[in-house]
């Protein structure tokens, strides 16, 4: 543990009436409304069905605090016992691609289902799609069709939850073949600010900071697609009884092995490859994900659950996404346990926590890159040289070493399968591009943000997207994972 650890500190002598609530499977209350906490009383709810005392409390990011994170890299390894992809849980190896796939592969999946991302649940609803406007526009130099579409999902099991699945994609117009998608995991301001445009302008920026220019990818060729991911589920513990999470639950708070946002996400963006599948100007077999921060994990997760997905770009996902559990250094397990995070996660993640610790996990991040493998991954950050707080031109939080030793300890399962994964195990410098592999990689030297990363990315994603298929080829298999 780090010497300056914080103390332990007492939550259940402090639990207040109103967490005292039913565990999920009882009914819903009288007027058929989902039940409502606050995510204070959701989170405590759980605690107490973990039969946990005392939890860590969260850390600041600003290195000038009392209560900071780990910033000296001197101190970021105390746990010895990464977990190998390649070693089965009886301890016997892993040597073939097909031992990899039938065996192994599942058996990280289902750790993660328990430990870490939660149980999807079976008998998920079919969502149906509308385009609900259309126009025509030219962006860059480069005519498209910008359609605003929806997803309804089914709720004939609990009409008092309504999902629908806000989407925003530019076409380029007359393509004589199917064209690759990139569909960027949009936070709900830019989304909302899109489309209060007139339609034939949500496309142009200004972006906001954690948002990509969708015009070079739209130059290159390809479609831009923005998901709004709260539009599947909320980024709130207090939504968890509405949503896609909620609907599946009768409005009831969820029980410790369901899923959380992140896999709730992941399970939108494959609802909305579905629907790319249905569209002949659309090659939903070369689709891209993009997603900054909470939602570059949320691109871990779907690449991991979802095989359909042909590439993606993870920006600065740092704790929970692509950084190492046991690498102690910026963002730590407790915040992603605290109020404003435990709901990405299923309920049983947050005994990591309390008694437990990020050694005691059974699974750590470069499984969750290596469940993807062969396909490639880029991920990126800001620079470790300031933390973003003190100094905000730095990306420390997300923890840029990390991350990279997360793909270094990844790798090996892509040349199991027959490709490269990262090119060297070395650190690189600043705006160094590693991209020689399937795993790629780099550093920017500005903050928390995915936009200095995007050309690199664009330009590793090329020779993958660039072999999609003709307007012959037919729609790719839905999966509703």
């Amino acid at each position: 543990m780090l010497s300056r650890a914080p103390l332990f500190v007492l939550l259940i002598a402090a639990l207040p009436l109103a967490a005292q609530t039913p565990a999920a499977g009882s009914h819903a209350t009288r007027d058929g409304e989902p039940m409502h906490l606050t995510a204070a009383e959701d989170r405590l709810r759980l605690i107490r069905l973990l039969g946990l005392t005392q939890l860590r409390p969260p850390q600041s990011g600003d290195a000038r605090s009392p209560n900071s994170c780990n910033y000296d890299e001197a101190r970021a390894n105390p746990y010895h016992n990464l977990p190998d992809p390649l070693q089965f849980d009886d301890g016997s190896r892993v040597t073939t691609a097909k031992e990899w796939f039938s065996r192994r592969r599942p058996e990280i999946m289902a750790l993660y289902d328990r430990e870490v991302l939660g149980h999807t649940p079976p008998h998920l609803p079919n969502v149906s799609w509308k385009v609900t406007a259309k126009s025509a526009a030219n962006l860059g130099g480069v005519n498209v069709t910008i359609q605003h579409v929806v997803g309804h999902v089914d709720n004939a099991t609990d009409p008092a939850i309504e999902v629908n699945i806000q989407l925003l994609l530019a076409i380029p117009a007359h393509a004589q073949r199917r064209v690759p998608v990139v569909m960027e995991l949009e936070f709900p301001e830019d989304f909302d600010a899109a489309l209060a445009r007139p339609l034939p302008e949500a496309f142009i920026g200004p972006w906001a900071h954690y948002s990509v220019d969708p015009i070079p990818a739209l130059q290159r060729g390809w479609a831009f697609a923005m998901l709004k991911a709260t539009s599947i589920q909320a980024d709130d513990g207090a939504g968890l009884t509405q949503g896609i999470i909620g609907l599946m639950n009768h409005g009831q708070p969820r029980s410790l092995g369901d899923w959380g946002a992140l896999k709730a996400w992941g399970w939108g963006a494959s609802r909305c490859l579905d629907y790319f599948a249905t569209d002949p100007a659309l090659d939903a077999r070369h689709v891209a994900l993009e997603g900054h921060s909470r939602y570059g994990k949320a691109v871990l997760v779907a690449m991991a659950y979802d095989p359909r997905f042909a590439i993606a770009y993870s920006s600065s996902s740092g704790e929970g996404g692509a950084k190492l559990y046991r690498h102690i250094y910026g963002e730590p397990i407790a915040n992603l346990a605290s109020t404003t995070e435990y709901h990405w996660m299923a309920g049983n993640f947050l005994k990591y926590d309390g008694k437990l610790n990020a050694g005691d996990l059974p699974v750590d991040n470069h499984e969750l890159i290596a469940l993807a493998a062969p396909r490639p991954i880029f991920i990126g950050s800001g620079s470790n040289n300031g933390d973003g707080y003190a100094n905000p031109n730095g990306d420390g939080w997300a923890d840029p070493r990390g991350m990279f030793l997360a793909e270094v300890a990844a790798s090996p399962v892509y040349r199991l399968l027959g490709v490269e994964g990262l090119e060297t195990s070395t650190f690189p410098p600043l705006q160094t591009a590693l991209v020689k592999g399937r795993l790629a990689f780099r550093q920017h030297s500005d903050g928390h943000t995915p936009k200095p990363n995007w050309p690199a990315f664009l330009d590793f994603a090329g020779p993958y997207l660039q072999g999609a298929n003709s307007a012959k080829a037919g729609p790719a298999k839905a999966r509703n994972h």
